[in-house]
């Protein structure tokens, strides 16, 4: 079975709480808060931001009132940038992206149908951005029925 990790589990929820931020007064928000809203150790979310902000998803302010930021506008950070970062490459066994890892791909029938599924997962990624993600968010939030429920 093919699984993210909790880095890019909870990376993505970070992330999405940076996104519910972005666009107040180019407010930056300390990890603490984060690690108390998202229920996520904050020795975690301190090796969780390393890499998003290497990738430039993430921008740091310091001094009074710093913390952090989403570096671009929601709509314009997508799912697979996060988890590139967070996960690495994405393909679901090396010699989709590794041509000398076996001597069997010219022969392989398995190897195509590895490609095609990781050109999928891939695509699928990359159409959805963390405004997108928001977007479900809410409709979630609000239980399709109107009522608005607590984030848990």
């Amino acid at each position: 079975m093919i699984r993210l990790s909790t880095k890019g589990r909870y990376g993505t929820r970070l992330m999405l709480n940076l996104a519910r931020r972005f666009g107040n007064n180019g407010s930056t928000v300390i990890l603490r808060d984060i690690s108390d809203e998202e229920g996520i150790s904050i020795r975690y979310l301190e090796q969780i931001i390393i890499p998003l902000k290497i990738n430039k998803l993430v921008k740091s302010v310091r001094g009074a009132g710093g913390g952090y930021m989403l570096a671009r506008d929601p709509s314009l950070v997508k799912m697979s940038e996060i988890l590139l970062s967070l996960e690495g490459t994405c393909c679901l066994v090396e010699c989709v992206e590794d041509p000398d890892y076996c001597e069997e791909i010219p022969y392989c029938p398995a190897h195509e149908v590895w490609k095609e599924a990781t050109t999928l997962l891939k695509e699928y990624f990359e159409s959805i951005s963390l405004k997108e993600l928001m977007a479900i968010e809410d409709r979630k939030l609000k239980g399709g029925r109107g009522e608005i429920r607590k984030r848990t």
